[in-house]
């Protein structure tokens, strides 16, 4: 237990964040035409990517980016659930700040009138457009996402969104369902096509369209998968036999962890195919055969992806915009495929919080392309790959979403907005995270291919609510309402510590002289985070050192 009075740990370390100096991020440039931005947002994608070392799945498009990008391998995002984190990361504010820890309320009506990332860019003359899955839709982007604040024209959505949800999926009996696992026939599902098909087909055209145009653009482009439903074209498994297929290597919830922190993976178990094997709630477990067959289908969804992703850069590569475009590619949040008995995000883990960075910049991270190069050619997954592609430059520093913001501007040229004070909700246009830009800063492309600042200042924060002191029917996604208990945690390079204390919903405040339970995870000697010291004689020595 932590010592009373001294348990605002989490509050300190906040406001010493924000509070320290923070170098200014680049200046503008007026004689050089501004860069465009292609802002890539996949949903729930961890970091299984070839070019993070997963040498299972196929990503080659994803990882021919990273080869021309500065790719950051220890990214986090603050809360690992989908409508919190893009509402936090793409207004550069915690979810403390935009009080938003479910899907169901507008940041600008809830909190206060928070500036976006597009909408500053459209505010410095940018054409800001909106492709798929950006903000997350419903009440918590007003049901417009974020229309007109953040967008010079309508946002689009692809006609066969609606499809996702529903019995179309052909199980063995021949019979339509709402599966978790769903590889289709094209030809066969409704329209014949699916969302992210249609998503990068129209993200092409308005690349085609802003070609000729004199104004910048900034295009954002949200891609479904690998999101549940495994819904994705079928001959996609083939690069994943089963037999190939392991099991997580830690599949089973770890004794020391405090009921509290734990998934109960409720949307998973609401599927078709899944009800059928008749689970016990909440710990599972699900049976082998059936979670390779998750994982299988999470990896088939994740080339499928990479399939769109490359689609794309290849037609922005065709447009000769690849010398005039900033490219940025992240997830919202990870995903857990089994690790600690636990599927989904919904959670402070590592597997639930991480997630894929990187930055292509035109001329920094690689050089220009000379006449007729193409920086971005399609690589079909299928092919024979004679190697991986090793990634351009990495940092290896704890960062956070958060950043996005403030880095943007700074690699755009434009005026990076200030520091937020505490507290902001009065303050439109400010950020809580800092620039990166400073890691772009370098001169010789082939040397110090790995970048590491002082890991004393590396931290990445995270929070995830919970209805009550053990595993509900909502204890992962909580309405506002429910919320009695918040799980802060704080990642570092030694160690991840995660705090769960008492919550007011109507205050918005969290008690931390109320704690419920603990986690302290070593990582050096326990990079899966699976025995919990907090409350042995190590990790109390660690927490009373941190003691101010």
């Amino acid at each position: 237990m932590l010592p009373t009075g001294r348990c605002l740990l989490w509050l300190g370390l906040v406001l010493a964040s924000v509070c320290t100096s923070l170098e200014s991020a680049a200046s503008s440039n007026s004689t050089t035409a501004p860069l465009n931005v292609l802002l890539i947002i996949v949903d729930d994608l961890r970091p299984s990517l070839g070019c993070y070392g997963d040498k299972l799945v196929r990503s080659p498009n994803i990882d021919q980016l990273a080869s021309h990008s500065l790719l950051f391998q220890n990214a986090f995002a603050q809360q690992a659930v989908c409508a919190p984190s893009r509402v936090s990361f793409l207004t550069g504010r915690r979810p403390d700040t935009t009080r938003l820890y479910d899907f169901n309320s507008y940041w600008r009506v809830h909190a206060g009138n928070f500036s976006t990332i597009p909408q500053y860019f459209k505010e410095n003359g940018y054409v800001t457009m909106s492709v798929g899955k950006v903000f997350h839709p419903g009440i918590s982007s007003n049901y417009s996402d974020d229309s007109p604040f953040s967008w010079s024209v309508p946002p689009y959505h692809p006609s066969s969104e609606k499809y996702e949800n529903t019995k179309t999926c052909r199980g063995p009996d021949g019979e339509l369902h709402a599966n978790l696992l769903c590889p289709v026939d094209v030809a066969d599902v409704p329209e014949g096509t699916l969302p992210d098909k249609q998503s990068t087909k129209q993200a092409i055209r308005l690349l085609e369209k802003m070609k000729t145009s004199a104004r910048p653009f900034f295009l954002a482009v949200g891609y479904h998968k690998p999101h549940i439903p495994f819904r994705y074209p079928k001959e996609f498994q083939k690069l994943y036999p089963l037999e190939n297929i392991t099991l997580a290597p830690d599949p089973q919830v770890p004794a020391g962890l405090p009921p509290v922190a734990y998934n109960p993976w409720m949307d998973i178990r609401r599927r078709e195919d899944v009800q059928a094997l008749n689970l016990s709630v909440p710990y599972g477990p699900i049976p082998v055969d059936f979670q390779r067959k998750i994982r299988q289908s999470y990896f088939a969804s994740v080339s499928y992806l990479d399939t769109q992703v490359g689609h794309l850069l290849s037609a922005l590569d065709d447009l000769q915009l690849a010398n005039s475009t900033i490219i940025v590619f992240v997830s919202d949040h990870g995903w857990a495929l089994g690790e600690h008995g636990e599927w989904a995000k919904y959670s402070n883990f590592d597997v639930a919080t991480r997630v894929p960075l990187m930055f292509y910049v035109p001329g920094r991270t690689a050089l220009l392309p000379e006449a007729g190069e193409k920086l971005f050619p399609y690589i079909d997954p299928f092919d024979s790959i004679p190697e991986l592609m090793e990634p351009g430059r990495q940092v290896m520093d704890l960062v956070e979403l958060l950043s996005l913001f403030p880095t943007l501007a700074g690699l755009a040229g434009l005026h990076v907005p200030p520091r937020c004070p505490v507290p902001s909700f009065r303050v439109a246009q400010c950020r809580e995270g800092q620039s990166l830009v400073k890691y772009f800063r370098f001169q010789d492309l082939d040397k110090d291919r790995y970048l590491r600042g002082n890991p004393r200042e590396s931290i990445a924060y995270s929070q995830y609510p919970r209805p009550a002191d053990s595993p509900q029917w909502n204890s992962d996604k909580p309405s506002l309402k429910d919320i009695k208990v918040m799980g802060y945690s704080i990642r570092t390079i030694d160690y991840r510590y995660t705090v769960w204390v008492g919550f007011n919903p109507h205050e918005f405040l969290a008690n931390f002289s109320d704690v419920h339970a603990g986690e302290l995870y070593f990582v050096d000697s326990d990079p899966l985070q699976d025995h919990n010291m907090y409350n042995e004689s190590r990790g109390r020595d660690l927490l009373q050192s941190l003691m101010p």
